[in-house]
């Protein structure tokens, strides 16, 4: 099974992030990988770090002459910002006098209830774990996993449907504009429309002028991912359900949606579900898997647990980040006091950064997804099994 874990703290000396069960004989591309992290940084409305960090994957084991060996991947991330940080996080004890507590919990943030879970009498262990810098170290891996699913013809990428009131007005964005957002050398808000995407920038504009911050909605899109990914033979291998706890598991996010979900619920069944039809050649690419397509994709392309050969779509829903210029009421953890929450450097919108680790997320999923239907020990036997079962699926 293709497991993953990250750690490491968002002022500390690294984020470190482990990727166990990816076959022998992956070619690894390191410029992926350093531009998938390049990309996370970008992005209107992004804070002071990201003039510091200028993230780059250091792999450390599992690929040797440019190509997986099928033992765990290591990868570690530096945190320049640590040169500032020595004194007031040492791994020793140090000096108290110059450690950087937390006293006052962020409404919003793991604040108050990380330091209650831990016994803690401030926050500031909290926050260095809770941070969404450890977001970072999920691109890193999700990069491998994106190299994975290329070799099996799958792509992931995402793009922005909304910045607090400004929407994108176009109910579908097609694969090919998505994918030229990720090709640009600059990041506004990752939007697919020009004038949708000015709207944004006025929402962050506002926040910015009046201390606060700004949430919104990204989504993933996987593109030619396969029938037959996930299961509804039991409840824990529902394809659904794993992405959905999987991008639910981002900082910040607060919601998941699959395909058309949310609006679905109030919406009469024939204009929800997507009609079935049947050609000898598949005059769709997203449908090039079988003959079978459908003229929707109101389903984000997973029906009844399972993919159906359709685009994945998968939305999440990101809260504004929880630490503002201007804080909001708090209570000193010392004296009990009403008194302002702390404040921490930080970003006013993080939305196209997190498309980006929602990506991650979704690679990470969908690869280990495929790794259980096609799985080998090696690239050559994987392929040798994905090869088949397309086949199968050509001769349905």
């Amino acid at each position: 099974m293709l497991r993953f874990f990250t750690a490491g703290e968002s002022h500390g000396e690294a984020l470190v992030a482990v990727l166990s069960g990816i076959p022998a004989g992956l070619k690894i591309e390191q410029a992926l990988l350093d531009r998938e992290l390049w990309r996370r940084q970008q992005g209107y409305g992004r804070g002071g770090r990201m003039k510091i960090e200028s993230d780059r994957a250091h792999i450390l084991s599992g690929v040797r002459q440019g190509a997986t060996i099928g033992s765990p991947i290591s990868i570690s991330l530096e945190n320049k910002d640590w040169k500032n940080w020595q004194e007031s996080l040492p791994v020793g004890e140090g000096d108290p006098q110059k450690h950087r507590p937390v006293r006052s919990p962020r409404p919003g943030h793991a604040d108050l209830a990380g330091a209650l879970k831990y016994n803690f009498p401030e926050a500031r262990y909290v926050l260095e774990r809770a941070s969404a810098r450890e977001s970072a170290a999920r691109v890193a891996v999700g990069a491998v996993a994106k190299l994975f699913l290329r070799e099996l013809g799958m792509e992931v990428l995402s793009h922005v449907l909304a910045i607090g009131g400004a929407r994108l007005s176009d109910a579908e964005v097609p694969w090919e504009k998505i994918r030229s957002l990720a090709e640009r050398d600059e990041v506004l808000l990752n939007c697919a429309e020009l004038e949708a995407e000015q709207r944004m920038k006025a929402e962050v504009d506002q926040a910015l002028r009046t201390g606060d911050s700004v949430g919104g909605v990204f989504e993933v899109v996987a593109h030619k991912v396969p029938p037959g990914l996930g299961s509804f033979a039991n409840w824990d291998e529902r394809l659904d359900g794993l992405l959905a706890s999987a991008v639910m598991s981002l900082q910040a996010v607060k919601a998941v949606e699959i395909g058309v979900g949310v609006t679905a619920a109030a919406s009469a069944g024939s204009t929800v579900h997507d009609e079935i039809a049947y050609k000898q050649k598949p005059a769709r690419e997203a449908s090039a898997f079988t003959g079978f397509m459908r003229k929707h994709n109101h389903a984000g392309g997973i029906e009844g647990g399972v993919s159906n050969g359709e685009d994945i779509l998968v939305r999440g829903y990101l809260k504004p980040i929880s630490t503002l210029r201007r804080p909001l009421e708090s209570v000193d953890f010392e004296t009990r006091e009403p008194v302002k929450a702390t404040y921490e450097r930080s970003d006013v919108c993080v939305v196209p950064a997190a498309g980006v680790a929602g990506e991650a997320m979704v690679a990470l999923t969908l690869a280990r997804c495929a790794l259980e239907k096609f799985g080998g020990d090696s690239m050559t036997e994987t392929l040798r099994n994905f090869q088949g079962y397309c086949q199968q699926l050509q001769n349905f």
